[in-house]
């Protein structure tokens, strides 16, 4: 039996003993796919709070500013792990000392359907890296810039088809200077600019979709099947790169890395561990903070199995 006393009422009688908290698997689901959210949120402000900090011409107003969005998403995420714990049937008596809070404070406060709707309504920050593209990558070498490698890309694309600028520039209704200086790296592409480019050169345009995206600093458009499009992106840096031998990469990492984490990484099955993809980004010459996303996406749907959306 428990030696912990019973809470009493104004009048000295014990209240009742509250029931269990009830388990209800698809919320503490919800929860945990919705803390990873708030996890990699909380990185990406963290991120442009410290690149902020770092540059003395920053206004304090933006420094508070990013504070405080920092300060609402450990607050969401803390509301998203009561409930959790909640709807996995432990008692918040295990969370109220870490909280600092009562087990009522944090019952009325982190109510499970408020923090449903709130969820279901929350709308993710921007990376940093897109809200503030200069000063993020102004320290970057260039050839990992993300519109770098897509440029790279769209070039060994055209040298391998054997079209010309020129031919280019006229389906495209653009000056050919200005198409070199898409290829060169100069000058964003839009997304009808590429289709237009790999249309022309043969290839599937949905190959060269997740480094447009990462270029154009999107939320990846393919939600249906994570750990395709991260093999995807992979893939499309892999052929910017050149489509290096197996043996070339493997010696790249200083054979940190197994032939089958390569294969898995490129060609599945699975989803190979993040040092895995953290060293072959690397290699690839593109950003582990702009995998490390997509490989949290395609990690959790690996997890959830076959059936699982995402939103």
């Amino acid at each position: 039996m428990s030696t912990r006393s019973r809470a009493q009422t104004a009048d000295g009688t014990p209240r009742p003993a509250r029931s269990a908290p009830s388990v209800d698997p698809a919320r503490a689901r919800r929860c945990t796919e919705a803390l990873r959210d708030i996890a990699e949120d909380c990185t990406m402000v963290s991120e442009d709070l410290l690149l902020s900090a770092y540059s003395a011409a920053t206004p304090n107003t933006e420094l508070l500013q990013r504070l405080v969005s920092l300060r609402d998403l450990v607050d969401e995420a803390i509301g998203v792990v009561v409930v959790r714990h909640r709807a996995q049937g432990e008692p918040l008596a295990d969370l109220a000392p870490i909280a600092s809070r009562t087990e009522d404070r944090l019952r009325k406060k982190y109510d499970p359907p408020s923090v449903d709707r709130a969820l279901a309504t929350r709308r993710r920050p921007k990376p940093a890296i897109a809200a503030h593209s200069a000063a993020a990558i102004a320290g970057t070498p260039v050839l990992r810039r993300p519109g770098q490698r897509l440029a790279c890309a769209l070039t060994r694309m055209k040298e391998g088809s054997g079209r010309r600028q020129r031919e280019l520039a006229e389906q495209m209704g653009v000056h050919e200077s200005y198409v070199s200086r898409m290829l060169s790296g100069q000058r964003d592409l839009s997304w009808r600019h590429v289709r237009i480019i790999c249309d022309a050169c043969g290839i599937d345009p949905e190959l060269m979709k997740p480094l447009w995206e990462a270029a154009a600093h999107v939320l990846p458009s393919n939600a249906d099947d994570p750990v395709e499009y991260l093999r995807t992106y992979l893939q499309g840096l892999h052929y910017a790169l050149g489509s290096p031998d197996p043996r070339i990469i493997l010696a790249a990492t200083q054979h940190t890395i197994s032939a089958d984490d390569l294969d898995r990484a490129l060609h599945g099955p699975g989803v190979p561990d993040w040092p895995v993809i953290d060293r072959l980004t690397v290699v690839l010459q593109s950003l582990p903070n702009i995998a490390r996303p997509l490989w949290r996406r395609a990690q959790a749907a690996a997890e959830s199995g076959p059936t699982a959306t995402f939103n």
